[in-house]
């Protein structure tokens, strides 16, 4: 509970939580199927009734957050081919069409989402998390990158391609689930036994959406990525932040990830 402040600036819009899982009846610690695997079947349906997401990958699962106002269109698009479930007193219970019906509109067909252009800095990246217990042994560290480390990001140009480098740190706590990502030299100033990753250690390339900040009510911009990705079979580790989106994959793969988005870019043109 943050008080008003002059420094802080608020969305207008309520978000609700969708959390996608292989088997709809499984419990919430089920494995989700992953942002290229629901690129086809959940964002690009939403993009197409004009429902604004957004995505937030952590190192468990992926989640997609769309408005409280626009539910009736989320479960209306999706009831076909999704077993839809909301969580009442802990307990996972069915949502029908019926049941959000109430006021219901049929959407009005969406105009082409702008194609936003995006950015690849050279910066390498690693997804990790830790455990609860060690948080406390890294929480100074954690506290000195966030607020004290990083100079002021360069402004890059809005038809800039490539940039050198860009500050990126994001911590995220769900459910005593914890998972950061940071640049491959920031990592090393922390204990290599406490931050957990893969067991490939892979490390992962940017790329980032928007050359301005990005507004709630567009529509697209997470399926601009995630569509031509899902198609390659690109697992991809996408982060939507208040002003631009971010979307991070394998270091081997991103010359062919930068090949497809700017074939997408010429397609839509």
């Amino acid at each position: 509970e943050l008080p008003p402040s002059e420094f802080m600036q608020v969305a207008d819009s309520t978000w609700l939580v969708l959390s996608v899982v292989s088997n709809g009846r499984a419990p919430s610690g089920s494995q989700a199927t992953g942002v290229t695997k629901i690129a086809r079947s959940v964002i690009a349906p939403l993009a197409e009734h004009h429902v604004s997401v957004l995505m937030l990958s952590t190192y468990q699962t992926d989640f997609i957050l769309v408005r409280e106002r626009d539910l009736p269109v989320v479960i209306h698009t999706l009831a076909g081919e999704f077993d839809i479930y909301k969580e009442e007193s802990g307990e996972c219970v069915p949502v029908t069409c019926d049941s959000v019906s109430n006021g219901f509109l049929k959407p009005k067909p969406a105009a082409s989402p702008t194609l936003h252009p995006v950015q690849s800095p050279q910066t390498r990246f690693c997804v990790l998390t830790v455990a609860p217990d060690t948080l406390p042994a890294i929480a100074t560290m954690l506290i000195d990158v966030l607020f004290y480390s990083h100079s002021p990001p360069r402004e890059a140009g809005a038809d800039s391609q490539d940039l050198d480098s860009i500050t990126f740190f994001a911590f995220s706590l769900i459910e005593g689930y914890i998972s950061i990502v940071m640049d491959a030299e920031t990592q090393k100033r922390f204990p290599s036994d406490l931050l957990l990753t893969s067991s490939t250690g892979e490390l992962w390339r940017m790329v980032r959406i928007g050359g301005q900040p990005l507004g709630f009510d567009e529509c697209g911009i997470v399926a601009q990525i995630a569509e031509p990705l899902a198609a390659a079979d690109i697992s991809a580790y996408y982060i939507s932040t208040f002003n631009f989106d971010h979307a991070l994959v394998p270091e081997e793969g991103i010359a062919e990830v930068i090949q497809l988005l700017q074939q997408r870019q010429e397609s839509g043109r």
